[in-house]
């Protein structure tokens, strides 16, 4: 027996799916994606140590961060017109706006995905490959290590297009780029 899909799932156009069309869909979940023209959702609970990096890292950017440079929780970015992935954390060089929906990628200078079981190979391959093609400059990836947060930072190759790994952090973060940032990372989950 083949299950029958809501109306709203069904895409608007033989062509698929495209990016602006996540804002014109209010019955899809709250943490949906666009990949590759494919809806992604977020089927399973989050979990509360994802949770709490998510937001202390991004308060401790958030104190970092230099006048100009805004950070955001959960808002896609639309890096091309089939993909709009949704990042635990940006930084971008743009004021706040409370109406934006999405970012683009000439505004957008980190991007910062928080590694969870159901996203683990799109957060470390899919992700990554997209946010380097669409040119921003720098891609963390933070990862649960027994408990404790471990940060993989990379920084663009404009010439090749693909991240360079710069440095993998355990108890402290501390970089130059894209400003000044020097964390605790023992202290951003209990």
């Amino acid at each position: 027996m083949e299950a029958e899909l809501p109306e709203w799932m069904y895409p608007p156009r033989a062509s698929g799916w495209e990016a602006d069309d996540l804002d014109h869909l209010p019955e899809a979940p709250r943490h949906t994606e666009l990949i590759e023209g494919a809806l992604i959702f977020r089927v399973t609970p989050q979990r509360l140590w994802h949770s709490r990096l998510v937001g202390s890292l991004a308060l401790g950017l958030r104190q970092a961060a230099p006048d100009g440079i805004d950070l955001a929780l959960e808002m896609t970015v639309r890096l091309d017109k089939k993909s709009r992935p949704e990042p635990d954390i940006l930084a971008a060089t743009v004021a706040y706006d409370p109406d934006r929906t999405r970012y683009l990628p000439d505004e957008v200078v980190l991007v910062i995905e928080v590694v969870s079981e159901e996203s683990a190979d799109r957060d470390r391959s899919l992700k990554p490959f997209k946010y380097a093609q669409a040119g921003i400059p720098h891609f963390w990836r933070a990862e649960d290590e027994e408990g404790e947060p471990v940060v993989h930072v990379y920084e663009l190759d404009t010439v090749t297009r693909t991240y360079v790994p710069t440095g993998i952090h355990r108890d402290r973060l501390k970089v130059s780029v894209p400003f000044p940032v020097d964390i605790d990372l023992g202290a951003l989950t209990p």
